[in-house]
């Protein structure tokens, strides 16, 4: 992971949130911060606890939206229309 050493905190948090994603590829992770899919790997083993890892990579193992070349051409953008709204999943009392 001599990748990662180069990283702070801050963006060491937006892999690890890119990571869970369902919609952002591997490749997207490479494209902004140089780190492919066994560094990443290495990352997330290496900042999560061993049972959020593991639930982590039986969700993204085998999951195609994860993998650009696996990917159906109709998906064109990386994440949810909704997903960086603000308060996007709260409700106004």
């Amino acid at each position: 992971m001599n990748e990662a050493k180069h990283l702070d905190d801050a963006a060491i948090s937006r892999i690890i949130e890119m990571a869970w994603e369902d919609r952002t590829p591997f490749e997207a992770i490479e494209e902004l911060y140089g780190l492919n899919e066994s560094d990443v790997i290495r990352l997330m083993r290496s900042h999560l606890k061993l049972s959020s890892f593991k639930n982590w990579r039986a969700r993204v193992s085998g999951r195609t939206t994860k993998h650009k070349a696996l990917r159906s051409v109709d998906i064109l953008r990386g994440y949810a229309p909704a997903q960086y709204k603000p308060n996007h999943g709260l409700k106004r009392r």
